[in-house]
């Protein structure tokens, strides 16, 4: 067995979100969601983990809960080591509007822990791997959604979290950038990174990942090799379930 496999880096033990509906004048509803129930899971340091499953399944709420932007109603989630950087890149995860690329390069970087000299030095190759050219000093607002995640991305490769979060970005942007991209995880991230990746796209995950799982109804049905993981998959999607 490969030696990321023997570490735990993450550790979720019956893992629950729920969501509940606040009660209005126009709705009363006291249905509960839970988003994931009865969640068990453990991520490896330095493994690439691929999580498939159709939409509304808690592929997004799994990535927020381990970056820590979600609290959890039931269950432990626990890091093996103090001090892990976790940072997540989503559509649904931007910057601060009013400042420019740059600026929120240096901020973003400093809220993950790195000086400001560090990210300073640093800006020209954010830059260049985003490909923003001028609109790497424009203001964020300005920004497409795949223009936000080029920066994200870009910014990540500098800022080397020890965990990163990919909430399904490999499919925004052009044929170039997504190459890019996936390049740069293979090289940046070694045997000492440990990524978690969602994509919709089962050929992606088969060729980034080491190990797949599939979320559906906010539970596993599925883990393992990343090709037998999605052909069960879509062999449920074709209904053969």
């Amino acid at each position: 067995m490969s030696d990321f496999l023997m570490t735990p880096l993450i550790s979720l033990k019956n893992v629950g979100l729920c969501y509940r509906p606040l009660r209005t004048i126009f709705s009363r509803t006291k249905k509960e969601i839970w988003a994931l129930r009865g969640l068990n899971l453990q991520i490896y340091e330095g493994e690439k983990l691929g999580v498939i499953g159709r939409n509304g399944c808690g592929k997004s709420t799994l990535m927020r809960i381990l970056a820590g932007i979600y609290g959890i109603d039931e269950g432990k989630v626990r890091f093996s080591r103090p001090n892990v950087h976790v940072e997540l890149l989503s559509l649904g995860v931007g910057f601060e509007g009013n400042l420019t690329g740059a600026e929120n390069a240096v901020l973003n970087g400093m809220l993950m822990g790195k000086s400001r000299a560090h990210m300073l030095e640093r800006l020209d190759r954010i830059k260049t791997f985003s490909g923003l050219g001028e609109f790497f000093d424009y203001p964020v607002y300005t920004y497409s959604s795949g223009m936000n995640l080029r920066l994200g991305f870009s910014v990540a490769m500098e800022t080397d979290p020890d965990v990163l979060l990919i909430d399904e970005v490999l499919g925004v942007g052009d044929e170039a950038f997504m190459a890019k991209s996936e390049t740069a995880i293979r090289e940046k991230f070694t045997s000492d990174r440990t990524v978690v990746m969602i994509s919709h796209d089962a050929a992606v995950i088969k060729r980034m990942c080491q190990r797949a799982v599939w979320l559906e109804n906010g539970c596993i049905v599925a883990e393992g090799d990343p090709g037998k993981v999605a052909e069960q998959y879509h062999h449920a999607l074709a209904g053969g379930q």
